[in-house]
């Protein structure tokens, strides 16, 4: 499929696509017989996997890390294994904070409704 279509598939701009191209983020992208981008279902899959991390909080480096541990093969099993574990760890943290977040604006708002805030 093409950048456009691709674009619309994944959600991100063409000017992202080519940007994780340059950073190492989307590899062995495929090129037509015209030169331009080819991309296929399992780039989708790996984009939509990096979206996810973006989206949960994970910091660029450390998606870049992943992505280049994976590059390498299976001998990395275990240190993407930990990279993933670790972003577990700190997304949970996180879902609790905004947990707490979410209770005090619940009483916030349940103050207004009350008439007991001015």
């Amino acid at each position: 499929m093409n950048m456009k279509d691709f674009s619309n598939i994944v959600g991100l701009s063409p000017h992202t696509l080519r940007y994780y191209e340059k950073i190492g983020l989307l590899k062995n992208v495929h090129r037509n017989t015209s030169g331009h981008r080819a991309y296929t279902n399992r780039n989708i899959e790996w984009v939509s996997f990096v979206n996810r991390l973006k989206e949960t909080g994970m910091p660029l480096a450390n998606i870049i890390e992943y992505a280049t541990l994976r590059e390498l093969g299976s001998n990395t099993v275990l240190e993407r294994q930990m990279l993933l574990e670790q972003h577990q760890e700190s997304l949970k943290i996180h879902i609790q904070q905004q947990q707490k977040h979410l209770a005090a604006l619940a009483h916030k708002i349940s103050q207004y409704k009350e008439g007991k805030v001015s």
